[in-house]
């Protein structure tokens, strides 16, 4: 059975974060997960991203604190550059992003999983589905434009995606946890 960890609806804004807040979301992210890790493990990173409320909230931490899709992308993608490199410090792995970079998912999983010596096929499966789940077979209105794979050296794996709806300027943050997941 597919069971997806949760959703949050937000307002659809266009632009970018300033670039001086993303240098230090990408400092700041990494030091949080780090802590994380030392304290729990790499696996109770991935369960609280995949909950929406406590993902909200870090991105208010790291200095995001719009009530914005915005949240969605820039949290993903500071915790993409910032753990780049700390791997072993964190036993995560993030693959994907926005737009374009989420067509990519599929080879940075192939390299990830080949890697960390993980069934890279399943994980690519798993992005594609639950990718597919939360476009096609809700058939809420929202097209997802964005999508991050969050993996451990253990295999466990959460999804964080977005779509928006541009029509009412809405977008619906979907989150993913591979434990909860029985079937895709």
């Amino acid at each position: 059975m597919a069971r997806r960890s949760g959703t949050a609806d937000l307002p659809l804004h266009g632009g970018k974060a300033p670039r001086w807040l993303f240098q230090r979301m990408e400092r700041l992210a990494p030091a949080v997960v780090e802590a994380i890790v030392l304290e729990h493990g790499p696996g109770e990173v991935l369960a609280r991203l995949s909950d929406p409320w406590w993902f909200q909230a870090f991105g208010c931490v790291l200095g995001f604190d719009w009530h914005s899709s915005g949240v969605t992308t820039t949290v993903c993608g500071a915790l993409k550059a910032g753990l780049a490199g700390r791997e072993t410090d964190t036993g995560i792995r993030v693959a994907g992003g926005k737009g374009k970079t989420s067509r990519k998912t599929p080879a940075e999983l192939l390299e990830i999983g080949g890697r960390l010596g993980l069934d890279a096929d399943r994980l690519v499966y798993n992005s594609r589905m639950s990718a597919k789940v939360d476009s096609a077979a809700v058939q809420d209105g929202f097209g997802i434009y964005h999508h991050s794979f969050f993996v451990t050296v253990d295999g466990e794996w959460a999804v964080v995606q977005q779509g928006m709806r541009p029509g009412d300027r809405s977008a619906r943050r979907y989150h993913w946890l591979g434990r909860h997941v029985e079937d895709l």
